[in-house]
């Protein structure tokens, strides 16, 4: 069925974007340097409780990749009082979920509870970031977890290993190059130390923040972190190191061979984005508006450009196609064009194919009603997410962990309805070069006999 934007959706949209907007956000500042953080939606009898420390990858040094993602493991190992796993099974006792994740920019660890227990989670997370203990023997256990982690999701997945070689090859200095879980090498080589360096060197109030958001008081949520975190002790966060990545001057190429039933083909190009700290000029944000808008024209809809022209038809050229581009990151960002070639067509078939939807913009420009429709469901999209509390309080974070204000959320969309279609068509131009350009592509090679990917079991954690 075709999907179309009815009148009551639009007035839903209205509806949630008023809310949104009218929504305040609450914030202060401990004195041991904890930023705490609440947005109140008082919808439903629940609350998420996140702790983002603003470390990742990005953070870590040559020899021990992966150390930030380890770490975040081992903060479910134990604290001064609470034995490994003691920690997951009284948040469910509670009648609550929690995990953690780790990326590039930042780790963080959640709770979402019904409201009334959020003391609880509060006085549970404050423990295990000020006291997290361990036996050497609970790492060694656990560093075994991480590198099948890494099988199953980036070495039994020919996707997952070539993106990770193309961040590889695509930047030089910037600690983008590296993996999030780490290279095996270092997993092998990583000791129990290592991440206990890692938490006593980034682990500090002054590197973190409590976001909450959902049915909750605000000045009662404060109360309760200065009583838990509050009484943290603090330490100055180590100067971070500028690490620039330096002009790319010509393409970089990656051909990549494993077992696989298709080809695959990746072009990156590096682009400017709206964050990326005092240094971003509004020129710059401006353009990254822009490339957001251009990936929806080419791939932010069921029958966009891509999968009109590449997909479909007799003649087509690729089985799939797509476009993506990232906005904000502490690290250097890219835009991406990608798919599988249709049986009977090369990689090359399929790059030159991708290129020319983007240089067709670039000299034919994009139409207003076309641009019109992308702006209102990329904005569709970016508002109704927010009726998850849980996906409030990341975006929220990640907005702290980036350095920008809290209200950047609204900042973008009321920007992004300004993008014109003299922008979207020059930005076309101006960034798809063979100057700023990686290209991987996957050479299939047979299965050996009887094998089948693997797959990560259902539930996996982190």
């Amino acid at each position: 069925m075709k999907r179309t934007f009815s009148v009551f959706c639009a007035a839903a949209l209205a509806s949630t974007m008023a809310w949104a907007s009218s929504a305040p956000i609450f914030t202060r500042q401990l004195a041991n340097g904890l930023t705490v953080i609440v947005k109140p939606d008082r919808r439903a009898p629940t609350a998420v409780h996140m702790l983002l420390v603003r470390v990742g990858s990005m953070d870590e040094v040559d020899g021990t990749s992966g150390v930030a993602h380890v770490l975040e493991h081992m903060m479910f190992k134990g604290s001064d009082t609470l034995k490994a796993g003691e920690f997951s099974r009284r948040v469910a006792a509670l009648g609550g979920r929690e995990n953690a994740f780790t990326g590039r920019d930042m780790t963080g660890y959640f709770q979402q509870i019904p409201s009334e227990r959020l003391s609880d989670v509060m006085a549970l997370e404050a423990d295990r970031f000020a006291h997290n203990r361990w036996p050497d023997e609970e790492f060694k256990k656990e560093i075994e977890v991480v590198k099948e982690e890494r099988r199953l999701r980036t070495e039994d997945n020919p996707h997952s290993r070539l993106y990770e070689q193309l961040n590889a090859i695509s930047f030089i200095a910037s600690p983008y190059r590296r993996p999030v879980v780490g290279w095996m090498s270092d997993l092998d080589a990583m000791t129990p130390d290592d991440a206990r360096a890692f938490y006593r060197r980034w682990y500090t109030p002054q590197n973190a923040a409590l976001v909450v958001a959902g049915d909750v008081e605000p000045e009662a949520v404060m109360a309760l972190a200065q009583r838990t975190y509050g009484a943290i002790e603090t330490k100055a966060v180590p100067t971070r190191k500028p690490q620039t990545e330096p002009p790319q001057a010509g393409p970089r190429r990656l051909d990549f061979k494993a077992p696989a039933d298709q080809a695959y083909l990746t072009l990156a190009f590096k682009v400017p984005q709206w964050g990326g700290g005092a240094g971003t000029s509004e020129a710059d944000r401006r353009d990254a508006l822009a490339l957001t808008v251009l990936a929806a024209v080419l791939d932010g809809y069921s029958g966009a450009r891509l999968d009109r022209a590449l997909v479909r038809g007799a003649d087509r050229v690729a089985d799939s196609a797509g476009a993506s581009v990232g906005l904000m990151g502490r690290g250097p960002q890219q835009f991406y064009l990608d798919g599988v070639p249709a049986p009977g067509k090369t990689t090359a078939q399929l790059e030159a194919a991708l290129r020319e939807q983007v240089a067709k913009i670039s000299r034919d420009g994009v139409g207003e009603a076309e641009l019109a429709r992308v702006k209102t469901q990329w904005v569709a999209r970016e508002v109704y997410k927010l009726d998850s509390v849980m996906a409030q309080a990341r975006e929220i974070g990640g907005y702290w962990i980036q350095g920008l204000p809290l209200d950047t959320g609204e900042q973008v969309l009321a920007a992004l309805r300004t993008v014109t279609a003299a922008e979207v068509q020059a930005v076309a131009g101006k960034y798809f070069g063979d100057d700023q350009l990686t290209v991987a592509t996957l050479i299939p090679q047979p299965r050996k006999a009887g094998e089948t990917p693997r797959k990560p079991p259902p539930g996996m954690r982190h």
